[in-house]
């Protein structure tokens, strides 16, 4: 690239009002690739996570039920649990998604997935992980997973989505903020004992998929006799 186009990419990138149209192209392209999946569930965890760990072969399971059960599984894109989740879609023939995120220090899409885009801004990122799921089971991690968690939590509280399935898998992890949050967020009336009930935690992950697919089931049939 020349020095000149460089210049002219860096002064767009930096114009606010030259912005939007970037930023326009990103949901454009989720809105048409993603529309077109089906039934479909995000998977959130920890980038950190190794192969040898209990949770990656969680997550390698997961995928792999999910895909046979007809959903979609859609990650982040990147190692860890995401990479053991497209892997086990993947192995088992099903669509695998990555939504992976550019980053100063670059995250690669890892080698499971069938479908990979590639986005500059988190927000744009994160709508397609709840826009386009049936469903979110989240694994342990860091912050990018409890902000992927909690802003479902909010979305679903405050009627913006459907109420859609959530699970925590991993309760040793977990427990400890779940208890948090009874015992300091609710008694403080921040949020009402009904919220608690926006998720569930859960350690078998064919129980999850089971109740994924019986969830998916009911709305589907609750949908076609509204028709």
């Amino acid at each position: 690239m020349a020095n000149h186009e460089r210049a002219m990419l860096s002064n767009f990138e930096d114009n606010d009002t030259w912005r939007i149209f970037r930023i326009m192209a990103e949901f454009v392209e989720g809105f048409e690739t993603l529309s077109r999946l089906g039934p479909a569930v995000s998977v959130f965890g920890s980038a950190r996570t190794r192969p040898d760990d209990k949770y990656y072969l969680q997550a390698i399971n997961l995928g792999r039920l999910l895909a046979q059960s007809g959903f979609a599984v859609i990650t982040g894109g990147g190692p860890g649990v995401m990479e053991a989740a497209n892997r086990g879609a993947k192995d088992a023939g099903g669509m695998s998604v990555g939504l992976n995120i550019i980053l100063p220090h670059e995250q690669r899409a890892n080698p499971h997935v069938t479908i990979q885009m590639d986005f500059h801004y988190f927000f744009a990122r994160k709508m397609m992980f709840v826009k386009y799921a049936n469903a979110l089971v989240v694994f342990p991690g860091g912050f990018g997973t409890m902000d992927e968690f909690f802003e479902a939590l909010t979305l679903i509280q405050t009627e913006k989505v459907f109420h859609f399935p959530v699970y925590l898998v991993g309760s040793e992890y977990w427990q400890g903020l779940i208890d948090w949050i009874k015992d300091r967020v609710v008694s403080a009336g921040c949020v009402e004992p009904r919220d608690i009930e926006i998720f569930k935690m859960c350690d078998d992950e064919e129980e999850v998929v089971r109740d994924i697919t019986r969830q998916f089931v009911a709305q589907e049939y609750a949908n076609t006799a509204k028709r």
